[in-house]
């Protein structure tokens, strides 16, 4: 199996709420605005779906449910970029999970929970970089290692 990931659908309780928290409140840009579900491009050759909970069951052929344990993460250019993503989650109706703070990884991050759970985090990792061709660079930063 290749190593890449070309689609993250999450599934949402409801569909219209969860549309206005990422294209109003966040801001997002559709990719592609259906009435049965939404998609936002988030990365190179990377999309996002929103889709009816019930209806990803049906699709899946198994019961699905809200609060999967994983996160969804967002990296910024700086602190106060990611400041200013919380604050606009948190207008938009967010619920805080973490407000951010220096990270254990020596950045900066903070976590949100959207209108049906999904744990996002924001972060500026100075350590991650992305070449053009969508490489990602990882490196460890030296001499930050405590979340303060």
């Amino acid at each position: 199996m290749n190593e890449q990931l070309n689609l993250v659908t999450l599934g949402v309780e409801d569909l219209e709420v969860s549309r206005r928290f990422y294209s109003l409140g966040l801001g997002w840009t559709p990719l592609l605005d259906l009435d049965e579900v939404v998609f936002y491009q988030v990365g190179k050759g990377l999309a996002l779906g929103l889709f009816p909970l019930s209806e990803l069951g049906v699709d899946i052929g198994h019961p699905a449910t809200a609060g999967t344990p994983f996160t969804l993460a967002q990296n910024l250019g700086s602190p106060a970029d990611v400041d200013e993503a919380m604050r606009r989650a948190r207008v938009a109706g967010a619920a805080v999970l973490k407000d951010p703070r220096r990270a254990a990884f020596g950045g900066y991050h903070g976590y949100f929970a959207d209108p049906d759970g999904h744990r996002w985090e924001v972060c500026h990792n100075p350590g991650w970089s992305v070449a053009d061709d969508g490489t990602v660079t990882l490196a460890a930063v030296e001499g930050l290692n405590a979340e303060g």
